[in-house]
Order: structure tokens, then C-alpha cells, then sequence
């Protein structure tokens, strides 16, 4: 039977753990978050083709404008494929909706699954 790839955004909401200069976020900022980089997110065709699914966690810093100044990886997959992936990710997305807060940084858990 042929598998069809399928990518979980993110995983729950609640996962996403956030720290800054010294107050949390808002709930809707994450999510807001959450979803812009989920909209960028890609199955490496190498991941696909070897049956590699996981997740990966990446703290994300974002400038006090949006911009994604870096990532780095917390948590790996288990895949060198899916965790090139999963940092790549927020640099491609570029920007996300500017903190509340000013500059923070977010860790957020990236699910790939092939069904």
C-alpha cells in the first residue's frame, strides 16, 4: 500500500514553550506564530522515500519587528533529513506577526508523519 506523506502543523498549541524578557506571550501571538511557519513547512523527498517521520523542537529568536533572527535546534527527530528541515524552516519563513512584548524567543515542536 502506498504511503501518503502528511505534515502535522506543529503538533498541539500547548506544546510551544515560550520565554522572553521576562513575560510570557500571548496565546494568540504563539498560535499566530504557529501557523506562519507551519504555512512553510516541507517532507524532504529523502525523508519520504526512507520512511522517516518525527518531531523535532527549534527555539526560535524573533526581533521585536518579527524578523526570524535564528533558530536552533532543542530537541532532534531522529533524521539528519527532518532537522536540517526543521531549522531551515524558520529562516525561510522569514518574518512572523511582531511580539507584544518586544524581542522573545519561542521553542516549537515540528511534526512530520507519513500516513
Amino acid at each position: 500500500m502506498f504511503k501518503t506523506a502528511k505534515i502535522l502543523a506543529f503538533g498541539l498549541f500547548a506544546a510551544a514553550c515560550v520565554t522572553g524578557p521576562a513575560h510570557a506571550q500571548s496565546a494568540d501571538w504563539i498560535r499566530q506564530v504557529t501557523r506562519t511557519i507551519a504555512s512553510k513547512q516541507t517532507y524532504p523527498k529523502a525523508a519520504v522515500a526512507r520512511g522517516e517521520e518525527g518531531t523535532a523542537k527549534v527555539k526560535i529568536f524573533v526581533a521585536a519587528s518579527g524578523a526570524v533572527e535564528r533558530a536552533e535546534l532543542v530537541s532532534p527527530s531522529g533524521s539528519t533529513s527532518l532537522d536540517r528541515e526543521a531549522l531551515a524552516l524558520p529562516s525561510r519563513t522569514g518574518s512572523v506577526p511582531p511580539p507584544p512584548g518586544g524581542a522573545t524567543s519561542v521553542t516549537v515542536p515540528i511534526t512530520w508523519k507519513l500516513l
